[in-house]
């Protein structure tokens, strides 16, 4: 206890003014005092608290103000086709270099011979620079009608502009950016072709030679011809479970460096056509240089392939304890994302999934994981939602990652035969506490966060380049939702981006490590990641009360390692890669 106190100057001074009204017995006020101290020392002790902490930023919906009007269609009129459940993802792009993100949200479309009356398009919006945006979707040529669900951004040719690979029901598109504000579909061009159920996609460098290849998730066998009969209540049809449909292969596609692109599933060792893949995140669990690839299935297990250096990977989900919960069963699993959320140099996940299931936080012991989700304390409280999007960032910018997650059902009528599960559902916002744990924060950052949502993607940036991270949502057949980070940059941080030679450009993969006062930290490039989503590539780190940074490494993916010392913090670096 009394290291506790000399560590802490509000504990410190509870203790002394005690011992003070001690000394002073002769006075009843005295003693009145010291005895309201003591109990207020007890209680800071027993909850592990300081009575000043600093109050936590406060996230704001600026959705409207900042002139965002897209509506997700997912086609939905009464016959409750399996997609219209699984909504779509969002993407932050800087898709004319200039600076600040810009959003793409993606959208399905109408069901043949039945016209909704809403949007069929994606839409593009951009960053007025004001807190505003503007939708140049027409102009950009992104203006097609697909079945849209998943995307991911990155400069797949190296011209120095981000692209956009678009997953979608039965075709994918690639869309190229030509460097003056508009977009042209290269798929056929390019090779690529998935005829399947797209979902998460994620750009990689996976065989390390400068070119930035495609992953794609791919859920299972479905068709309006297959479409099966299910009910929740014995009578009316009700959406079914994945349980009820085949499972599809997810795709490998290889850059060849020319604008073309080959199908490399089956020779890499990825094309398993029993997997029902919703998430996909590339990380280099086992620190060998190699990215490696995690694929989040529908209650299918789990799949976790090792990069064998060769073009090749092997699946070893089973000997990682990645595959199945800790009772032995494949989760509904859907969003995903990878940190190293307690500074000891390895990246661990985390992963969304259905409802009456915890998340799970898959911590990196090196060459396996342990679900850590109920010591870390966010089991309990995921336990009733269901989470699509999730991702690690560091909202306060203290140096420690936290967790959002965007939650919602895919039954509208769940309510009427689980008591406790709504189709609407608030997101969980998890704050580091460091030590492992986190602590659910969502009632302290202000009310909009924490309104009910249908909620699928869900991805993070910094809108308005004040250095706190902004968060982005999608919403099953609505609104997507805008929210603004206020007062996160009460804290220090400091904004990376990295600018590939040798490696790809966008530096997807590289690992940035920074030494402070604060700690060392370590994040990863990477696209994808979330549920269907993207985030921007430009990498925050918060240092809290740092004023300097004191070293910066980047290993790139070439294995050229770049230094940098003494940076000051609180703005944005571009580091070269040499």
């Amino acid at each position: 206890m009394h290291a506790m106190i000399k560590g802490n100057p509000v504990l410190r001074l509870i203790y002394f003014n005690y011992h003070d009204g001690c000394h002073n017995i002769s006075s009843s006020y005295s003693v009145l005092k010291s005895t309201l101290f003591f109990v207020v020392l007890l209680c800071c002790l027993h909850l592990n608290v300081s009575p000043t902490a600093e109050p936590l930023p406060k996230f704001t919906e600026i959705t409207n103000e900042a002139g965002i009007t897209f509506v997700h269609n997912n086609g939905a009129f009464g016959k409750k086709y399996l997609p219209e459940t699984m909504g779509s993802g969002c993407a932050f792009i800087d898709y004319n270099s200039d600076g600040w993100q810009d959003i793409f949200l993606v959208n399905c479309k109408d069901w043949e011979n039945h016209n909704t009356g809403k949007s069929e398009i994606p839409a593009l919006y951009r960053n007025n620079q004001d807190g505003t945006f503007t939708d140049v979707t027409v102009t950009s040529g992104l203006n097609i009608s697909v079945y849209g669900m998943g995307v991911a951004v990155a400069d797949y040719d190296n011209d120095g502009d981000d692209d956009i690979y678009l997953s979608c029901l039965n075709a994918d598109k690639l869309f190229q950016n030509n460097g003056d504000g508009t977009f042209l579909d290269v798929t056929k061009k390019s090779g690529i072709d998935n005829p399947g159920f797209g979902t998460s996609c994620a750009w990689f460098d996976y065989n390390k030679d400068g070119h930035l290849d495609i992953f794609v998730a791919n859920y299972v066998e479905w068709t309006i011809a297959t479409d099966l009969f299910c009910t929740l209540d014995g009578k009316n049809k009700s959406y079914c479970t994945p349980e009820s449909y085949k499972g599809q292969a997810s795709k490998l596609f290889r850059n060849r460096g020319n604008g073309t692109f080959v199908d490399a599933s089956r020779h890499a060792g990825i094309s398993d056509p029993f997997s029902k893949s919703l998430g996909v995140c590339i990380l280099d669990y086992n620190q060998d240089g190699l990215p490696d690839i995690f694929e989040a299935n529908d209650t299918q297990p789990n799949k976790l392939y090792q990069n064998n250096g060769d073009g090749t990977f092997i699946e070893v989900g089973m000997l990682a304890a990645v595959a199945f919960n800790e009772s032995g069963v494949a989760t509904g699993a859907m969003g995903v994302d990878a940190a190293d959320y307690d500074r000891i140099g390895r990246e661990s996940l985390i992963i969304g999934n259905f409802s009456n299931e915890m998340l799970n936080l898959y911590h990196n012991e090196g060459d396996f994981f342990i679900d850590d989700a109920p010591v870390a304390q966010i089991g309990h409280s995921s336990l009733l939602t269901l989470t699509f999007g999730c991702f690690f960032f560091d909202f306060d910018l203290d140096g420690y990652v936290d967790i959002f997650t965007t939650n919602g059902h895919v039954e509208t009528d769940i309510n009427k035969v689980q008591s406790e599960v709504t189709y609407a559902q608030s997101p969980h916002l998890f704050q580091n506490k460091t030590g492992g744990k986190f602590a659910d924060v969502l009632d302290k950052v202000g009310n909009d966060l924490a309104k009910p949502v249908v909620g699928r993607g869900a991805a993070h940036a910094d809108i308005d380049n004040d250095g706190d991270i902004d968060i982005l949502i999608t919403t099953s057949n609505g609104r997507a939702h805008l929210y603004r980070n206020d007062g996160g940059n009460r804290n220090n941080w400091l904004k990376i981006k990295l600018i590939g030679n040798k490696s790809n450009r966008n530096g997807i993969g590289a690992q940035i490590h920074i030494s402070s006062s604060n700690g060392t930290q370590t994040k990863t490039v990477r696209s994808g990641s979330s549920y269907c989503s993207q985030s921007a590539l430009t990498t925050i780190f918060g240092v809290k009360e740092d004023s300097f940074v004191e070293k910066i490494e980047v290993t790139w993916t070439s294995g050229k390692i770049s230094t940098l010392k003494n940076q000051r913090t609180n703005q944005l670096i571009h580091i070269t890669e040499e």
